[in-house]
């Protein structure tokens, strides 16, 4: 069975209770099952890996170079985490970075991404639709046969 790579950085455990009204109330959980509803007919699974430490997310990108592509929100560590970028670098399969919230629309430190330049694409300030809608770009990216 294939699997899509969904991976969230820092402070991404606790939507649902963060920040309601910049983050929504969705919880994690609630987002993995949307993106596997999204991916279903294709017959993917959703590995959902959340951690807040950057050694632990740069271990999953490396423990899922199986996987068929990505959708990564950061969090905070869009900012400076070069060894993240450097292992999204690495990652052989086509993924997209989301953000729930507009960024652009933020403090101006949140206004660059180091990770957004080799990324297939950036979703940003359309909540936790951006998921969804990263999910189906990925359907068109990916090959239907790859599995």
């Amino acid at each position: 069975m294939s699997e899509l790579l969904l991976l969230n950085g820092p402070n991404l455990g606790i939507l649902g209770r963060r920040e309601p009204e910049i983050y929504g109330t969705e919880t994690l959980n609630d987002i993995a099952e949307a993106v596997a509803e999204e991916i279903a007919d294709r017959g993917w699974k959703v590995k959902n890996i959340q951690h807040d430490s950057e050694a632990e997310l740069i271990r999953a990108i490396q423990d899922g170079y199986d996987t068929v592509g990505a959708i990564v929100n950061p969090g905070a560590l869009m900012i400076a985490g070069w060894s993240l970028r450097d292992a999204l670098a690495s990652y052989p399969r086509p993924w997209i970075e989301v953000h729930i919230s507009n960024i652009w629309a933020r403090e101006s430190f949140r206004h660059a991404s180091v990770i957004a330049p080799i990324a297939d694409g950036l979703i940003a300030g359309l909540g936790s639709t951006g998921y969804r809608l990263a999910a189906r770009a990925l359907l068109d990216l990916i090959p239907a046969e790859v599995r």
